[in-house]
């Protein structure tokens, strides 16, 4: 199952057997605990969907549905370090803290009468139903320690085994509805949780949690307030008129994480690597938003060339589709919010949020960039629309370069090649930020304008 090139740091064993012996005692008590406070309680509500009551009765399908607690224990046999050991333990560690809050705070009520089975299949429901009682639903606990055993077994699987594994894990997940488990709402809720917390504790760089910080650009604050009224708006929307309007929840959910971006994360919370890639839970996580996102940056373009050449094989533009890159044989990006879809010989990511500043140090990374990819060929310097933070990174590389004297000829030369270039005040301050910065001076108004 497990690739034969993954080597195995010595002792994980052990490792993984304090996690289990940490994680295992603290899902009994927490599940049981939050169980036993639901029963004590007058005001368990319950969010069931009409055509939910002809979702058949599958008692076979207990058999994948308790299958998840062998996989559970077996996945602590997996990592190949210790840091993914503790990053695969500190998810589930989430996952619990989540749901178990979750359902302290809004505990629901399965509704169906299941009926009494015999057989193998009816000892299996008699013996999850000594510690299981019908609450525990949204998010549905099952679903986010899925997603997560989900990531952490296809870390490995190959060949006929993946296909196998995805299988079975698609038959897990169906199996909380046809065991009469749970309602429908607990498992996209449940999808979620389990990808925040995969995302939280993701398997390349720093979990946001350790790195966050509060903006300082008014400008960031100003975004992340925007996006936070279209939260407060989706999910009033949902609340209030329920049935398929719950579906607002997701793109609420999407949208509240970008604000965190704009006010925390900065642009590592999309999770963007060096190749361009999301990570497979900011994809899910950040899905309607990078939709729109998408699709906004064709609406604007549309009626615009994708890409203008500045000179010198530089060439300017919006992030490009697949099969719009033939010409090119390298690629810097400034985008942040979107993965790169086409390929590239050469390519650099330099993620900076959209409608912000790039900051000198940003800018002079970018400017030598620039200067390094062009001698692979043409080079397309791009953001989603090509407008700004892309032009700005242009604008740094005339200068630095000293192809342009001055900033107004920096600008000037921008305009011509793309007309639609809209760098504001802060963006230029920020490329006056980075000639002081590369002349060796610290940059006056960085700090000034937090950049």
């Amino acid at each position: 199952m497990a690739s034969a090139a993954v080597s195995r740091e010595a002792g994980l064993w052990k490792r993984g057997l304090l996690w289990l012996l940490l994680l295992a005692p603290l899902f009994f008590a927490s599940y049981g605990f939050a169980n036993w406070l639901s029963a004590q309680r007058a005001d368990v509500g319950t969010l069931v969907f009409a055509w939910e009551s002809r979702i058949p009765l599958w008692p076979w399908t207990i058999v994948p549905y308790w299958s998840i607690d062998l996989l559970y224990g077996l996945s602590f046999l997996l990592p190949a370090t210790r840091r993914e050991m503790d990053r695969h333990g500190l998810r589930l560690l989430s996952v619990q803290l989540l749901c178990i809050a979750a359902f302290l705070l809004w505990p629901l009520r399965f509704t169906f009468g299941r009926p009494e089975l015999v057989g193998l299949f009816g000892t299996l429901f008699d013996v999850l139903m000594g510690f299981d009682k019908p609450f525990n639903q949204a998010p549905s606990l099952h679903i986010a320690l899925l997603v997560v055993l989900w990531v952490c077994f296809a870390r490995y699987a190959t060949g006929l085994y993946r296909v196998l594994l995805h299988g079975w894990f698609l038959l897990i997940g169906v199996s909380v509805l046809t065991t009469w488990q749970h309602h429908f709402i607990d498992v996209p809720t449940g999808v979620l949780a389990g990808w925040l917390c995969v995302w939280l504790w993701p398997h390349r760089g720093s979990s946001p949690l350790l790195h966050w910080q509060l903006a300082r650009d008014p400008q960031r604050w100003r975004l992340a307030l925007r996006y936070g009224f279209g939260v407060a708006l989706m999910a009033a929307v949902a609340v209030n008129l329920g049935g398929a309007w719950l579906w607002l929840l997701w793109p609420g959910f999407s949208l509240l994480l970008v604000a965190l971006n704009y006010a925390l994360f900065d642009a590592a919370g999309f999770q963007k690597d060096a190749s361009g890639r999301l990570s497979s839970a900011a994809c899910w996580l950040f899905a309607p938003y990078l939709a729109a996102a998408w699709l906004n940056s064709r609406l604007w373009t549309r009626k615009h060339p994708y890409a203008d050449e500045v000179g010198e094989g530089v060439w300017l533009g919006r992030i490009p589709a697949a099969g719009q890159t033939e010409r090119f044989h390298a690629q810097l990006d400034l985008c942040a919010e979107l993965p790169r879809r086409a390929p590239a010989k050469a390519y650099r990511s330099l993620p900076v949020l959209d409608l912000t500043v790039p900051n000198a140090h940003t800018l002079l990374a970018a400017a030598q960039a620039i200067e390094t990819l062009r001698q692979q060929g043409p080079l397309l310097v791009y953001c989603a629309l090509g407008y700004s933070r892309s032009a700005t990174a242009v604008a740094a590389w005339l200068l630095h370069s000293g192809r342009c004297q001055n900033l107004n000829e920096a600008l000037a030369r921008l305009r011509r090649a793309r007309p639609q270039v809209v760098l504001s005040e802060a963006h230029q301050r920020a490329l006056t930020d980075m000639q002081q910065l590369s002349a060796g001076a610290t940059p006056a108004l960085a700090t000034a304008h937090g950049y």
